[in-house]
């Protein structure tokens, strides 16, 4: 998995910190940023823009992507592009288990030969044809957020109970927010980082800002 910032909304802290004090006519941005955020007017936020491209996720974790819908998405479309030889992403749970790997390549291999089948010799539509093509396969995009649905975003996709791939995503993108824009995310992550954890079955082990924990 590849996450690189492409754009990003220059000065974007201070920018924050303008909006606020424009707000409440304070004379002390960083201070009106603190308190706006610390107080959920987060409205501030939605001035700070990021664009990610993000390559080698597989379908199932951009399926979960796009739910959040307060952003922008392009998409590599399966319509036009060859679908036959794309990547897979594999859980470790299959990769460490030989037999059943093996037996997923397989699969990976019936399915590719399938798509060529289908698209070179019988004249199938490509868009027609990857109705065969498994969840696991790779694609990329380019994604834009605010940073206020970026820190919804990392508040859920951040959390312990996150399925591990889109957890890694964001894991990622939220490193490159506090390096670009460290006070708007100070304390953005999941609920545990801020607080008590707003899940009905907690995990039982709160994550921390040292975004390189083992279980990411």
């Amino acid at each position: 998995m590849n996450v690189t910032l492409l754009r990003v909304t220059p000065f974007g802290d201070d920018l924050a910190g303008e909006a606020a004090a424009i707000c409440t006519r304070s004379d002390n941005p960083d201070r009106a940023r603190g308190h706006a955020i610390m107080s959920g007017h987060q409205s501030i936020l939605e001035h700070i823009v990021f664009t990610f491209k993000i390559e080698e996720i597989s379908r199932v974790t951009l399926a979960q992507l796009t739910r959040h819908r307060l952003a922008s998405y392009e998409v590599e479309s399966q319509r036009y592009t060859d679908n036959g030889q794309c990547s897979v992403i594999v859980p470790k749970s299959i990769s460490d288990d030989p037999v059943l790997y093996q037996e997923y390549l397989q699969l990976v291999q019936r399915t590719r030969d399938f798509y060529d089948k289908a698209v070179n010799i019988m004249g199938i539509p490509k868009e027609d044809a990857r109705y065969a093509s498994l969840q696991g396969t790779a694609t990329r995009l380019i994604l834009t957020m605010n940073a206020r649905e970026l820190r919804h975003f990392f508040s859920l996709r951040c959390c312990n109970r996150a399925q591990w791939e889109i957890r890694e995503m964001a894991d990622k993108m939220l490193d490159i927010c506090k390096q670009e824009c460290p006070a708007a995310f100070e304390d953005a992550g999941p609920g545990c980082v801020r607080h008590q954890c707003p899940e009905f079955r907690p995990c039982g082990h709160e994550r921390t800002h040292d975004w390189d924990v083992a279980e990411a």
